[in-house]
């Protein structure tokens, strides 16, 4: 991929520079909640898939993680006989992927591209999915088309991320979640926190952006921290937040088998 990012769009250019010059500190910050068993672990309180069962059975399946950062969650799919492949928009991230792949001795691809324009074959996956990944950080009537393009009829599509609550109840001048609302919900398109771009849309927006794209909802799985539950991610008062509204939720959606 060119180091010339002048082609892109604004917010991709900013989120892909907060990540370059972010991705060493994050990675200090959460490797040990990331680690070991907690790699296949969803959210903000690391609630473990064999709980929710998001992705289901991933053996002799051809995965494709949007957005995989240092690629915790493909190298577990790979240790379990998926055919992970992982794409981030930050070469910095990637690298720290290609450090972990080489102590787990695993090699799978992975691909510096925006999760809005994928250099990848229609139907090539089984499962595209995102932990807090590119989902956060992209145009959804962009990414979803993608994730869309790249399944195969029956293919699961499965992110995890902020709720619309969560967007209406967010103050981008202090950086807090309030207890009333703020923002705006029918007009909902993004959040500018200065150094980056965080999209999200309402529930309705979703619902037919999924339907244009031939992809059925299965579940919507509305998260929730325990009582006295900790996160590297949020603050004491933001996880008492979340006991009480929806900050996070996963959006399952699967690709029509037939498409008339």
């Amino acid at each position: 991929m060119s180091n010339d990012n002048t082609h892109l769009p604004e917010h991709v250019r900013k989120n892909k520079a907060m990540w370059e010059a972010t991705s060493d500190t994050y990675e200090k910050l959460h490797a040990d909640a990331l680690a070991g068993e907690n790699a296949l672990t969803w959210g903000l309180w690391r609630i473990p898939e064999a709980e929710l069962n998001v992705l289901g059975e991933v053996a002799h399946k051809d995965v494709l993680e949007f957005g995989c950062g240092a690629a915790r969650w493909s190298i577990a799919l790979a240790q379990q006989g998926a055919r992970p492949v992982g794409l981030d928009i930050s070469s910095q991230q990637l690298s720290h992927a290609r450090r972990l792949m080489a102590e787990a001795g695993l090699e799978f691809p992975l691909v510096e591209a925006s999760a809005e324009a994928v250099p990848l074959p229609d139907a090539s996956f089984d499962i595209v999915f995102c932990d807090w990944g590119a989902m956060t950080f992209t145009d959804p009537y962009k990414s979803v088309p993608e994730a869309a393009r790249l399944l195969r009829p029956g293919g699961l599509f499965a992110f995890c991320g902020a709720t619309p609550i969560q967007f209406i109840c967010s103050d981008v001048k202090t950086d807090r979640v309030e207890r009333h609302l703020i923002n705006d919900y029918f007009g909902l398109t993004h959040l500018d926190w200065g150094d980056s771009i965080d999209f999200q849309i309402p529930y309705g927006e979703w619902i037919r952006l999924f339907r244009r794209n031939h992809l059925l909802i299965e579940d919507l799985i509305e998260t929730r921290p325990a009582p006295g539950a900790a996160s590297t991610y949020r603050t004491g008062e933001e996880n008492e937040w979340a006991r009480h509204w929806p900050m996070e939720s996963i959006w399952k959606v699967r690709k029509e088998s037939s498409i008339l």
